[in-house]
């Protein structure tokens, strides 16, 4: 019996379904990069953008890197990136959903700087190296946001699900839907040795996330039955019916967020100045490139010089040049920037 069983178990792991299936692959976090390059583009230099821009970006790497581990799995799986889920009052945002045969995963993405311990407590503290001198500080709990999500995940699915199917797996909600830390910066050192035993497995690096989702399913109970790829499918179509389609905005968003719209982008700028030189130059009756050429145009847009000194150390037109048109270059590039917040 022992050996038709092995027999029926090898047959079925040959045919069985071992694709990994995104059903949603975009991400809210490449949106934000999108709209943020494009505004560092209009607005270079501007210190708030760059520096949410690296933030995001770091984010977006980390959820990059997951969706590449995912991409060569085996296993057999759904996969939805950047759920936020939306029924009544009751909202959930998760990175990922993973869709197994046996068990649903939501994950949340760290793309943690610095070195993290978990201690006996279960509390992250996270260690920096500042100027030679090592900090450590306590951190919100990852595990306990994704916790705190598919708790909101279950209230929307007892709202949901017929009072025979609430007998039949309440118990077990959270046995079949289980939730992971994943840490995505590869720099970083991750050291769960003196965490509560039932958090280890929760908290891992990315290039462990496959394994672990491998030893659940070698280590699932006797009496788990494998999903077919149909049922996996549907739940997977579950989450998405639950989706919130809402877009947003986000070149205003940030726009707004740090006052750009009381800022004169680089191609306003660009006019103003192409319409200096025209001017000027008709004026003195010289070529347009006598006053500056177009490539020290976009040096000067990249400086963007307020003062006579700053146009001189810039190094951007000959001294003769400086001294002839240095003033009133400075000037049309002040008045421009005053004339804008005046309106």
């Amino acid at each position: 019996m022992a050996l038709l069983d092995n027999i029926v178990r090898s047959i079925t792991n040959t045919f069985r379904f071992k694709e990994t299936i995104f059903c949603k692959e975009n991400s809210d976090l490449q949106d934000r990069y999108d709209a943020l390059q494009k505004l560092n583009n209009e607005y270079p230099n501007n210190e708030d953008l760059l520096s949410e821009l690296f933030t995001i970006k770091q984010g977006l790497n980390g959820e990059n890197e997951v969706a590449y581990q995912l991409k060569r799995a085996n296993i057999g799986m759904y996969v939805l990136r950047d759920i936020k889920v939306q029924h009544e009052d009751l909202s959930a945002q998760i990175d990922y959903v993973i869709i197994t045969p046996i068990f649903t995963y939501y994950v949340e993405c760290k793309n943690l700087v610095g070195n993290i311990t978990v201690n006996d407590k279960g509390d992250f503290i996270r260690e920096l190296n500042i100027k030679g001198k090592r900090i450590k500080k306590g951190m919100y709990s990852p595990l306990r946001q994704v916790e705190a999500q598919r708790a909101v995940l279950r209230k929307i699915w007892e709202k949901n699900a017929s009072s025979l199917e609430k007998i039949l797996t309440s118990q077990c909600f959270e046995y079949y839907r289980r939730v992971l830390v994943v840490a995505t910066n590869q720099e970083t050192i991750l050291n769960t040795s003196k965490a509560p035993k039932e958090m280890k497995y929760k908290i891992l690096r990315a290039d462990a996330l496959v394994r672990q989702l491998e030893y659940d399913l070698r280590h699932k109970k006797s009496d788990d039955l494998f999903n077919t790829q149909k049922s996996m499918e549907q739940r997977a179509q579950a989450y998405l019916r639950f989706t919130s389609s809402e877009t947003v905005d986000y070149y205003k968003f940030y726009q707004d967020k740090y006052d750009l719209c009381h800022t004169l982008s680089t191609e306003e700028f660009k006019n103003i100045l192409l319409e200096f030189r025209k001017k000027r130059s008709n004026d003195l009756r010289v070529p347009a490139y006598y006053i500056f050429t177009n490539d020290e145009l976009d040096r000067i847009l990249e400086v963007k010089p307020t003062t006579m000194k700053e146009l001189q150390q810039a190094h951007i037109l000959s001294p003769i040049r400086v001294k002839r048109h240095g003033e009133i270059i400075i000037q049309c590039l002040n008045n421009a920037t005053k004339s804008y917040h005046e309106k």
